[in-house]
């Protein structure tokens, strides 16, 4: 009999995991795809307006920590709306690189592939304890967040690809992280919160690999 439960236990963690895992990869899926409907609909915003829009939001994603104990529909809503406006937030930069420089979105786009699916296996594969990692990963992000800052005002030779290097290291951490997050969590509630870390993971890396393919325009 201790057996039998053992291996129910054993059945009833992996099922969980699985249900977690396309859960939140369905979310990932559908967020892109509404960031990619935000990004052609705010293909022709403003600076501006596209401010406005980077700070909706990250509204909402602050908002879906409140409400994910709370109510799954309303942080599967936030999630939608996020993944929408966040593409309007993006869009007329992404706009800019595809008119100027095509190649260099395909190339970011195909070099993400790669780069979140070597880094997320090897995440979700490892029994590693990564939590330091991610500690390291958010300092060491506010410290690239300044340095952006310094090389608006200093000209500093190859700063923007000093910039876009240091964060995809930084990104590979976070992604490695989260990945194992998803591995080693059994409450299918964390799906959207979860979903929108990877998708954050995933928009950054193409966003530094677009700088390098393009030469830092």
């Amino acid at each position: 009999m201790s057996t039998y439960n053992t291996a129910l236990g054993r059945g009833g963690y992996q099922t969980s995991v699985n249900t977690l895992f396309g859960q939140t990869m369905g979310f990932v899926a559908a967020t892109t795809g509404l960031f990619a409907l935000g990004g052609y609909v705010g293909r022709d915003l403003t600076g501006g307006a596209s401010l406005v829009a980077f700070v909706g939001a990250f509204v909402c994603l602050f908002a879906m920590r409140f409400t994910a104990r709370r109510s799954r529909e309303g942080t599967i809503a936030l999630l939608a709306v996020f993944g929408f406006v966040l593409g309007l937030a993006t869009a007329p930069a992404i706009a800019y690189y595809a008119a100027t420089d095509p190649q260099a979105v395909w190339k970011a786009g195909g070099a993400t592939a790669l780069f979140i699916a070597a880094l997320g296996s090897a995440g979700y594969a490892t029994s590693r304890d990564l939590s330091g990692l991610a500690r390291v990963c958010f300092w060491a992000l506010l410290a690239l967040l300044v340095f952006g800052v310094v090389t608006i005002f200093v000209k500093i030779p190859g700063g923007s690809m000093i910039y876009s290097v240091a964060g995809l290291f930084i990104f590979a951490g976070f992604t490695m992280v989260d990945f194992q997050r998803l591995r080693r969590s059994q409450d299918t509630a964390s799906a959207p919160l979860l979903a929108a870390s990877i998708f954050l993971d995933i928009l950054n890396v193409f966003l530094f690999f677009l700088r390098i393919f393009s030469r830092g325009r």
